[in-house]
């Protein structure tokens, strides 16, 4: 089965309807946990509406697991993964390193992935072992960088404060070994390590929605995407995505202790 561009691309514009006049509007924010702060907008929750009902309506039979409305068929061989608004705490703090995530599954496998950033007019997007940027129309395909040593990388992550336990040392070990470090970037650190920016990504217990669409991103511009423990990511877990193998490897032998 063969998802087109176009498809891909309707489902980003529905989304982008939802979250672009809503962004930067100081709209309505509630916390999802009873201790602690996990945030969801009235952006979130409608964007995920639109982009189930036009893959419901293209593919019936197709399974779909998202963040704001649950998962239907997740036995079925094709499974979309919906995260209508990765980096929401960026949303309603007004950054635009937010983005719409959509990703494809067949037999358990992320084989086609989007993500949108409609505020700089960018989607990054994989399909049929190739990637691209397009930037309100300008193409561009990825690549990463053959970055191969740790003292030659530039690491991002969400915040280390995320790192709890062993993991907190072992991530401050990696990142006193890498030429430059930042943080809070979300989906959009994923999308700069395809197009050649930085080398490294590494986060703790993420959410399949959290990683499935970036998946074939960075595979297709020629970067790898495992957990700690070298396994497949479209689980999520436990997360390195890099630039090269050799990268990979020395990141996963420092977060593995």
């Amino acid at each position: 089965m063969t998802v087109s561009k176009e498809f891909l691309f309707a489902l980003a514009a529905a989304a982008e309807r939802e979250t672009l006049p809503r962004f930067r509007q100081n709209g309505w924010v509630e916390n999802k946990l009873s201790a602690g702060f996990d945030p969801v907008t009235e952006a979130d929750q409608a964007a995920e509406l639109v982009v189930r009902r036009l893959i419901e309506k293209e593919f019936p039979d197709h399974g779909i697991l998202g963040e704001e409305h649950g998962s239907v068929r997740l036995d079925s061989q094709h499974v979309w993964v919906i995260d209508p608004i990765d980096g929401t705490r960026a949303f309603i703090s007004g950054i635009p390193v937010w983005g719409t995530l959509i990703g494809l599954k067949d037999d358990g496998v992320a084989v086609a992935g989007l993500m949108a950033q409609p505020f700089t007019g960018e989607t990054f997007y994989a399909l049929q072992g190739e990637a691209f940027l397009d930037h309100r129309g300008a193409m561009q395909r990825l690549t990463c960088r053959k970055t191969e040593n740790l003292d030659e990388a530039t690491l991002l992550t969400t915040t280390p404060s995320l790192f709890k336990g062993a993991a907190r040392g072992r991530f401050d070990q990696l990142e006193s070994k890498v030429r430059l470090s930042r943080y809070g970037c979300d989906c959009y650190a994923y999308a700069m390590l395809a197009a050649g920016f930085v080398d490294l990504v590494v986060e703790t217990r993420l959410n399949p929605y959290d990683i499935v669409a970036m998946i074939p991103i960075i595979e297709n511009a020629g970067g790898v995407v495992r957990t700690w423990d070298g396994g497949r990511p479209e689980g999520g877990g436990n997360i390195v995505a890099a630039a090269s193998e050799a990268l990979c490897e020395q990141a996963m032998a420092v977060m593995n202790g």
